[in-house]
């Protein structure tokens, strides 16, 4: 692994003067951007010509809004024209897909996705694939593991693909904020690669120990594209000390008092509907947005909030990773995310076109019991695995989800994350009609799961800390992702005074 620290000096040809190829890609920016005056950022073209001359694979790690998305897309149009395959781009959010496939339109590349909102079109996707008429595919993680993509589509897309982009890489690494079972098959893909197909890697949140676990995952030879992670616009606050309906009744006074529109962030979905419920009650133009929200619903809400015509929607983490609306006005939280590094995430939606975005943490009571009620549900029993396989191996077939539910006694949200780690692992296969067992058996990595268990305490402490602190709020959330620089901002409620009221009318 190499580690680069962007600059603005010319990649190659004589000082300050653009090559050929410099040229090419400013080109192709302006496009994307609809701007003939764009710029790169620092570090944007290197990786470009990594991916595209060098053939590379790169992990970017950059603050949201430093323009991770222009790489691909850039590299993407390049490698095309140089008569390479297409891009292969694993996604792992519907809003995220949507906003994607809309920015590549606009960069001139033609894009579609296979996902769960639109199996009927995919044969139709899968002939434009095949007959060159397709630069980007989207695809979720989960996807590469159905058993019609797994088995027909993925063999012949690894043998002509262009470049392999890994969208929010920290989701693949245990020791990540957001760790999903589903990414560990990316490194198997990876690794099938020809040896000369590039791979981007890009996220906005992962400390040290994530980049050098992604990074290893990536290959030997990976170059490390880091810069600095504060966010200027961003007001940052923290109101302590109300209890659940306190915050309720403060949120409803003071909802308003928020420039634009933004996202009310709770931390579980019957939080996100009573909530929606009572400020709808109140008069506020909020909805609520979670994983009981069907597909089409969510991308009308998605669409309403980017036209400003609600003021909020109120959300899981269900609305995160890549919703993107440049002048989100405000995050504000009901209960707190059980990692700093998680809530940098998710305030990172607010302020990416705007001077100025304010985000406020009204912490709960419940929030720890909350906490570890979601890291139980998703480390996997050893009890519950064993009784999983002891009933595959019995089956005459595969067996569903629901009667695996039925046999062993298992919560369903719970067995699918058993059932993605045994799958992972070679345990479990899934194939049509359900699963069936491998034969290899399955043995329970105590000691991995023992240490990602410190992992998640130590993150829960650090949230505590955030919210007690007296120091620069977005200095402490910089130093949870290892920044190069912290230094503080001069804007948040411990730098600058508080901004917020307090005060709960009667």
């Amino acid at each position: 692994m190499t580690e680069s620290t962007p600059t603005s000096a010319p990649a190659s040809g004589s000082p300050g003067a653009p090559d050929d190829f410099a040229i090419e890609a400013q080109r192709i920016l302006a496009e994307l951007t609809a701007n003939p005056n764009a710029q790169f950022r620092d570090g944007q073209l290197e990786s470009i010509r990594d991916l595209v001359q060098a053939k590379k694979r790169v992990l970017v790690v950059q603050r949201t809004g430093w323009g991770k998305s222009a790489v691909y897309f850039v590299a993407t149009r390049m490698l095309r024209a140089s008569g390479t395959g297409p891009s292969l781009i694993i996604s792992p959010l519907l809003a995220l897909m949507r906003d994607q496939i809309a920015a590549a339109e606009r960069a001139g590349v033609r894009a579609a996705s296979l996902n769960s909102s639109n199996v009927t079109e995919w044969d139709s996707v899968l002939e434009d694939l095949k007959a060159g008429n397709l630069d980007v595919l989207l695809v979720s993680p989960e996807r590469l593991n159905n058993p019609q993509f797994r088995d027909e589509v993925l063999p012949q897309l690894l043998a002509f693909l262009g470049l392999i982009v890994v969208d929010e890489a920290h989701c693949i690494s245990d020791w990540g904020h957001d760790f999903r079972p589903d990414y560990r098959r990316i490194g198997r893909i990876l690794s099938e690669l020809p040896h000369n197909t590039p791979v981007l890697a890009t996220t906005a949140t992962a400390n040290s120990r994530v980049v050098a676990d992604v990074a290893e995952q990536l290959g030997d030879d990976t170059t490390v594209v880091r810069g600095e992670l504060a966010r200027d616009s961003l007001r940052l606050g923290v109101l302590n000390g109300l209890d659940a309906s306190a915050r309720i009744a403060w949120l409803s006074a003071h909802l308003n008092d928020f420039t634009g529109s933004g996202i009310v962030y709770t931390l579980t979905v019957s939080a996100a509907e009573d909530i929606t419920r009572m400020l709808r009650e109140q008069g506020h133009e909020v909805r609520a947005y979670t994983g009981r929200t069907d597909a089409e619903e969510r991308a009308e809400l998605e669409q309403q909030l980017k036209d400003n015509r609600l003021k909020a929607l109120v959300a899981t983490s269900a609305l995160g990773m890549g919703f993107d609306k440049p002048d989100l006005g405000f995050v504000i939280h009901l209960g707190a995310p059980s990692s700093a590094v998680a809530y940098y995430q998710q305030v990172g939606r607010a302020g990416r076109a705007t001077d100025s975005a304010d985000v406020l943490l009204l912490p709960g009571a419940e929030d720890e019991q909350i906490w570890e009620y979601f890291a139980t549900a998703s480390m996997p029993n050893q009890d519950d695995a064993n009784a999983v396989l002891a009933a595959l191996a019995e089956a005459d077939g595969p067996l569903s989800v629901a009667r695996l539910e039925t046999l062993v006694g298992t919560k369903r949200s719970r067995l699918n994350l058993l059932l993605k780690t045994l799958e992972v692992e070679d345990a479990v296969s899934k194939v049509k009609g359900g699963y069936v067992s491998t034969g290899h058996g399955w043995n329970y990595d105590r000691e991995r799961y023992e240490k990602v268990a410190a992992v998640r305490a130590e993150e829960a402490q650090a949230m505590l800390d955030y919210e007690a602190t007296g120091q620069c709020r977005m200095e402490f959330l910089i130093r949870q992702l290892d920044d190069p620089d912290p230094q503080p901002c001069g804007r948040c409620d411990n730098c600058a005074g508080v901004w917020f009221s307090a005060e709960i009318s009667d």
